[in-house]
C-alpha cells in the first residue's frame, strides 16, 4: 500500500534537522513528503519551518511513511520501540550508533524489515560531513539503495560499511568532529600563550586545520609522510614541534582514545 510521507523521521534533534535541511533545500524531497516526530514543541517549530509536516505521536511516523529513520539516541530506542510496536514499517533507516539492525528487527518488526545503519557526523550539518552507511539490505533494489545515498550525499561523502565495521567508523568520523575541535583548542590555546589575541590564534588555528585537510584530500599521490615532510626542513622549526609530538606518543594518545570510543560502541551493541 501507497504510503503518505515518503520519510519519516522519529527524532528531531540536531542530525535528524541536519538530514531534513539537507533533503529540502537540494530539493532530493519535496517539504511535504516529510513527517518528523519529536516530544519537544520547539524542535517541532523549528522544523515545521523548513515546511515539513510534525507531530509528537511517534505511531504517525511509523504508520504512514514508506522510509523510517531514527534519529534518536541509543538509550532511548527502547521506549521508542514501545510507542510503535505492531505497525508495519518495511524499510528503515538508523543513525543509532552500536544498536546493531537485528536489535532493531526484534524490537519491532521482524524479519520482512529491511535497515539501513549509517554513521554520519556533525559536520554533516553544513553539507562537509562524512557518513558510513551500511544498506546491505536493500542491495536488490536500485531504487531503494538511491535514495538512501542520495538521502546522505546532501550532507557530504558517503562511504559503503558492512555493519560490523560501523563500531570502528563511530571512533573514527562519527566521534573525530570532537578530536579536531580538541586540537584546534590547543593549537590556539598555545598561540595565546605565546602571545597572540585570542581571535588571532583561532583565525591561524581553524585556517591550518581546513588548509591542511585539504591538502590531504587533494594531494591523492602523496602520502601524509611525505606532506609531513613537505612541511619540516632539517634543523628548521617544525621538525622540533614534530619530535615533540612523536616523544609524547601522539598517536598512541589518538589510539587509545580512538579504542575507548569503539569499546563504548561495541557496549552499546551488546545492550
Amino acid at each position: 500500500m501507497k504510503k503518505q510521507y515518503k520519510l519519516g523521521v522519529i527524532g528531531g534533534g540536531f542530525m535528524a534537522t541536519a538530514i531534513v535541511k539537507g533533503a529540502v533545500y537540494s530539493d532530493f524531497l519535496r517539504p511535504k513528503k516529510i513527517i518528523v516526530a519529536d516530544p519537544s514543541a520547539e524542535a517541532r517549530e523549528r522544523l515545521f519551518e523548513l515546511g515539513v509536516w510534525t507531530t509528537e505521536n511517534n505511531r504517525d511516523v511509523a504508520g504512514n511513511c514508506e522510509y523510517v529513520l531514527f534519529a534518536i539516541k541509543p538509550q532511548n530506542f527502547a521506549a521508542v520501540a514501545s510507542s510503535i510496536k505492531g505497525l508495519p514499517v518495511e524499510k528503515a533507516i538508523t543513525i543509532m550508533a552500536g544498536v546493531k539492525k537485528q536489535t532493531i528487527r526484534a524490537a519491532l518488526f521482524g524479519n520482512d524489515c529491511k535497515i539501513a545503519r549509517a554513521m554520519p557526523n556533525l559536520p554533516c550539518s553544513i553539507g562537509a560531513g562524512a557518513t558510513a552507511l551500511d544498506f546491505s539490505d536493500f542491495s536488490e533494489d536500485a531504487d531503494d539503495c538511491s535514495f538512501i545515498i542520495g538521502l546522505f550525499e546532501k550532507l557530504g561523502i558517503v562511504i559503503g560499511a558492512e555493519e560490523d565495521k560501523l563500531n570502528a567508523v563511530t571512533g573514527i568520523s562519527g566521534s573525530g568532529p570532537a578530536y579536531v575541535y580538541m586540537f584546534i583548542d590547543g593549537l590556539i590555546k598555545a598561540g595565546i600563550r605565546q602571545g597572540l589575541e585570542e581571535d588571532a590564534a583561532r583565525a591561524l588555528a581553524v585556517a591550518t586545520v581546513r588548509g591542511g585537510a585539504e591538502m590531504a584530500a587533494h594531494e591523492e599521490d602523496k602520502s601524509l609522510a611525505e606532506l609531513i615532510d613537505a612541511v619540516c626542513s632539517k634543523g628548521g622549526t617544525t621538525i622540533r614541534a614534530v619530535e615533540s609530538f612523536q616523544k609524547d606518543d601522539m598517536e598512541g594518545i589518538i589510539d587509545r582514545a580512538v579504542d575507548a570510543c569503539v569499546r563504548r560502541a561495541e557496549e552499546l551493541s551488546a545492550q
